[in-house]
């Protein structure tokens, strides 16, 4: 007798849900809930990434902002700081020097000179043309 082949079978398609043993049935509810979900977490940390935490976007260009400024205020400073250490360089090698900022700055003279401090006179504000003269306006 001639033995029969067995006939092969097809696999079973996801259209018609038959399963074979030890094979879970796809579920297309589930796997779009996972999708979801995958996507959702997502969009939930790029939206923690640019607006949450310490350092938004917001901050960032904040911070920036505030390092320029402060730059500016290093080079101001470095300026002054250069400008100083070469009144300090001059004040050490030139008596001269020494003799000016102490006359100038700190009224000091030599003995047998004599000072003489004159001050600004201030222009009188009152207008006379109103009060019909040199008098001040009374104040009533």
């Amino acid at each position: 007798m001639a033995k029969k082949k067995p006939k092969k079978k097809k696999p079973a398609s996801k259209k018609t849900r038959k399963t074979r043993k030890n094979q879970p049935v796809e579920d297309p509810a589930g796997k779009r809930f996972v999708d979801i979900a995958v996507v959702a977490m997502l969009l939930l940390a790029a939206y923690f990434a640019i607006f949450g935490g310490d350092y938004t976007v917001f901050d960032i260009g904040n911070i920036e902002t505030l390092e320029s400024e402060r730059a500016a205020e290093l080079a101001q400073t470095q300026a002054e700081i250069d400008s100083l250490q070469s009144v300090i360089a001059i004040l050490e090698s030139d008596p001269e020097a020494i003799e000016r900022v102490a006359r100038e700055d700190y009224g000091m003279i030599r003995d047998g000179e004599i000072l003489y401090r004159f001050r600004e006179v201030v222009a009188d504000t009152t207008d006379t043309t109103e009060t019909g003269g040199g008098q001040p306006p009374n104040p009533r």
